[in-house]
């Protein structure tokens, strides 16, 4: 490309520059280097780099845009670069009257600081702008955004500069009145240890956020000035596809999570025999519990997981979410590690939390207010695992019916304790399970329109990890559970009373009771019968100690609580998330990497369900809906 020098005008078809089909352009220069564009926006960020330097905070900002031509600092690379650079300002021409370039570059190290210097590289950021209009009204929001950064409690310092840094060869075309506007800025080096090679790579994760950030927003005014078709948040101008090396990271992430099933992995396979033989030993006997062998080697594969190369994705927000997702996994292949040890309790408070006062005041509250209901006529009916079965496949059916996709399955299990339990696609239901009929939809509506729902809503998302789930989304899933429970008029005061149990034992676990003090606590203080306490109790004990069984009643809390501010569900329906990655969700919507819900619940539809969502959202939390 470089030796033919093409005019601008033939520079983009001879690149082979398209944008439609939704594919990103993205190509590897000749002599070293990449230029990617996302789609077409009216600027590119070009970075020539030192080859040495892998730890550069300007290209690694650089390369988190939608459009970006990075190059290594040599004459064969930048003819190859500025080749690249024609091709794609006149792709965008086609589209925009005016395009910002942006050069990105390294301030220079301070030489004076040694390695015992108690001062860090200075904070500083040095910005121009070209004289025309657009790009000074994107130097003014980029200069605003930028001051705005706060890191290691400290704000940078803006020094605007007359004299732009430009690349070899790119002065010459902004001053040929080419429609091109400039900025260049300088970015500071405080990541860096004074007098020596090393970083603060945490300092380095968190200025190219900000950074970036900031940029976006310098690109939105430069945008708001040259069309009225600019959208209307700065985040929507990130990236709009995902790239290879994202997806492989995905697939990398997802090969792990799916290596093991974490709750069959940790809960016992006899909890029919253990009642039995606790029963035969009036209560006193220590019940022992028996476990699947465990699929996985957890060393192999925590070094799986580790040699993933997280910075390759490009995309602060992805890689954020993959960061979050392996310090999880982590934690629950660790869990597997220390199953059956004291270490297994500890290690479930750091990824489920200890108990908090304000939850417990709740669960000791719902226990002694809530009296147990006489059960009426209609609804002493018990209906088996058969029953709840054709239940689940006929609700699995309906969904079907509205999308084809929606393929889930059921199967009858022994090896699980009574209840049911989503993995994946499959409901898996206890052949010892038996319930009162009139609780089967609401079990379902929390099974199949909530867990089985967002798998297959995150499974049509272009990445897995909504499938599996994002980091700490299992305690809004169940809150969501809950929430499904109570829409259709299915949370019982015996429901209510389990799930305030199970905060009670979780609690007193933490603290040091054991196994059969807590089965006592609860028949004793709070009424339980010895089948209702045992199956409480062997959940929240199994493995060692799991602290998961808090998380019901604390999820439902916060969807109440979201509620009663007027908040939207919808973002939960998009795959299994947190409550904090809602900002998330919305901006990769904006940027058009997320789909709306292939599905959403179907009791949303019904009209008494609507009736109690209202009712539920005069409510400001678990104290007064008690």
């Amino acid at each position: 490309m470089a030796d033919k020098h093409p005019t601008p005008e033939t520079a983009a078809d001879e690149a082979g520059i398209r944008f439609d089909g939704g594919r990103a352009y993205r190509s590897t220069l000749d002599h070293g280097g990449r230029a990617h564009v996302d789609r077409a926006l009216p600027f590119v960020i070009l970075n020539r780099f030192d080859e040495g330097d892998t730890d550069s905070l300007a290209r690694r900002v650089a390369t988190m845009s939608s459009a970006y031509v990075v190059w290594p600092s040599n004459a064969e690379c930048d003819r190859d670069a500025l080749a690249a650079v024609d091709a794609i300002a006149a792709k965008l021409r086609e589209t925009y009257p005016r395009i910002l370039i942006l050069s990105l570059y390294d301030l220079p190290r301070d030489e004076s600081l040694e390695e015992e210097s108690p001062r860090l590289e200075s904070f500083t950021f040095r910005l121009s702008a070209s004289g025309d209009p657009s790009a000074q009204a994107a130097a003014q929001c980029l200069e605003e955004a930028l001051q705005s950064i706060e890191v290691d409690l400290r704000h940078p310092r803006i020094s605007d500069i007359s004299k732009a840094y430009f690349e070899p060869g790119i002065e010459e075309r902004v001053g040929e009145g080419a429609a091109l506007s400039h900025l260049s800025l300088g970015v500071p080096q405080n990541y860096r240890v004074p007098g020596e090679e090393g970083i603060y790579p945490q300092l380095l994760h968190d200025l190219a956020i900000g950074i970036f950030d900031a940029l976006l927003q310098g690109f939105h005014a430069f945008y708001a000035d040259i069309s009225p078709k600019a959208p209307r948040h700065h985040r929507a101008l990130g990236r709009s596809s995902f790239i290879a090396a994202a997806r492989t990271v995905d697939r990398k992430l997802d090969a792990i999570s799916s290596a093991f099933d974490f709750l069959l992995s940790v809960s016992p396979i006899n909890s029919g025999q253990a009642y039995e033989r606790f029963k035969a030993s009036k209560w006193d006997a220590q019940p022992v519990f028996r476990y699947r062998p465990l699929t996985v080697d957890p060393e192999v594969e925590k070094r799986r997981l580790y040699d993933i190369d997280l910075r390759r994705v490009e995309d602060p927000v992805l890689e954020n979410l993959f960061a979050q997702k392996r310090r999880e996994l982590d934690q629950l292949l660790t869990m597997l590690q220390s199953r059956n040890t004291p270490n297994f309790r500890y290690s479930s408070l750091m990824l489920y939390g200890a108990v908090e006062s304000s939850l417990l005041d709740s669960a000791q509250a719902i226990l002694e207010e809530m009296e147990i209901e006489d059960e009426p006529e209609c609804g002493r009916e018990i209906v088996g695992a058969e029953a709840v079965q054709h239940a689940a496949e006929h609700l699995i059916g309906c969904y079907r019916d509205g999308d084809p996709d929606f393929i889930a399955h059921t199967s009858l299990r022994e090896d699980i304790g009574p209840g049911l339990m989503v993995s994946g696609r499959n409901l898996l239901i206890s052949t010892a399970t038996r319930m009162q009929r009139r609780r089967v939809d609401a079990l379902l509506q929390h099974e199949v329109s909530i867990h089985l729902l967002t798998f297959i809503n995150g499974d049509a998302q272009g990445l897995k990890i909504f499938r599996t789930g994002l980091a700490g989304y299992e305690g809004i899933q169940e809150g969501l559970g809950v929430f499904a429970e109570s829409a259709v008029g299915g949370l019982t005061i015996q429901r209510f009373r389990l799930l305030a149990a199970r905060v009670i034992v979780v609690a007193a676990m933490i603290d040091g009771a054991g196994f059969i003090d807590c089965f006592h606590i609860l028949r004793k203080e709070h009424g339980f019968g010895p089948r209702a306490a045992f199956g409480i109790v062997a959940r929240v004990y199994r493995s060692g100690g799991l602290a998961k069984d808090a998380i019901y009643l604390r999820g439902f809390s916060t969807v109440l609580k979201m509620l009663s501010e007027g908040k939207d569900l919808t973002p939960f329906w998009f795959g299994k998330i947190a409550a904090h990655h809602v900002p998330v969700v919305e901006e990769l919507e904006l940027r058009g990497l997320l789909h709306r819900p292939r599905v959403t619940p179907e009791f949303l539809s019904r009209k008494d369900a609507q009736a109690r969502i209202e009712k539920m959202r005069s409510q400001s939390g678990l104290a007064r809906l008690i």
